[in-house]
């Protein structure tokens, strides 16, 4: 009798605990990633580069990662002729910076319970944060049309960085149903402050001039999960719908 009594204890709480697995996360992070990006700024024409970019992440829950970023990256546009600028600037900014951002996830805020549909957007996101942009800036600095006006600006400066991001994270799960790696796949437009991203500081009486530089990035990123496991108060993959 106590035998039965004692296995039917044991089959009990290896149910419990297998129904819990599935609330699991790991608290930190790390991840690698790259995007396709380009500048907006008054020079005319821009063109596309690479970047790359490493990150460090903390789970405030499945749904809420907070993530310290280093990017760097070169941003470049422009040209010595009027169809590429009209007064024949072009600059070539190899960049770096430094971010703290936070991306909410959809399943943070959504009942995704037996629902094929909400259980996939659940993993949809939109982040913002604040950063730190370093620029290292080669330009052309004489107008095409008077050599003797010489634009303003400066080759080297750092500015805040804001960006604002929209994507989809594709968890990938262990064997025991907790989230281990993910890809992102998504789009940044980032709003950098201060001297800006070409060098130009040209007075907007004379030049337009009517918003901050900016750039864009297509990215995807590849995660690692570690650490800390923690139980979150709902299932974070469902099996069966």
């Amino acid at each position: 009798m106590k035998r039965i009594i004692l296995l039917s204890v044991f089959v009990f709480i290896a149910i419990v605990v297998k129904g819990q697995i599935s609330y699991n996360y790991q608290e930190y992070g790390i991840g690698v990633g790259a995007s396709y990006i380009r500048g907006f700024t008054n020079v005319n024409t821009q063109y596309n580069h690479p970047e790359f970019h490493m990150n460090f992440i903390y789970n405030y829950n499945p749904y809420l990662p907070i993530t310290a970023e280093i990017q760097t990256g070169q941003l470049s546009g422009g040209g010595l002729t009027p169809s590429l600028d009209k007064y024949g600037r072009q600059y070539d900014n190899h960049y770096k910076a430094a971010i703290i951002r936070g991306d909410l996830q959809l399943g943070a805020g959504i009942d995704y319970h037996d629902n094929f549909f909400l259980n996939f957007v659940k993993n949809f996101y939109a982040g913002t944060g604040i950063g730190l942009m370093s620029n290292s800036i080669q330009n052309q600095r004489y107008s095409i049309y008077d050599a003797s006006y010489r634009f303003p600006g400066s080759n080297s400066n750092i500015g805040v960085i804001i960006p604002l991001r929209i994507g989809y994270e594709v968890k990938l799960y262990d064997a025991y149903d907790e989230p281990t790696y993910a890809i992102d796949l998504g789009y940044a437009h980032n709003v950098v402050f201060g001297s800006g991203i070409d060098g130009y500081s040209d007075p907007s009486s004379k030049f337009k001039n009517n918003s901050p530089d900016q750039y864009r990035q297509i990215f995807v990123e590849f995660k690692y999960y570690f650490g800390n496991i923690v139980s979150y108060n709902k299932s974070v993959r469902l099996s069966r719908y």
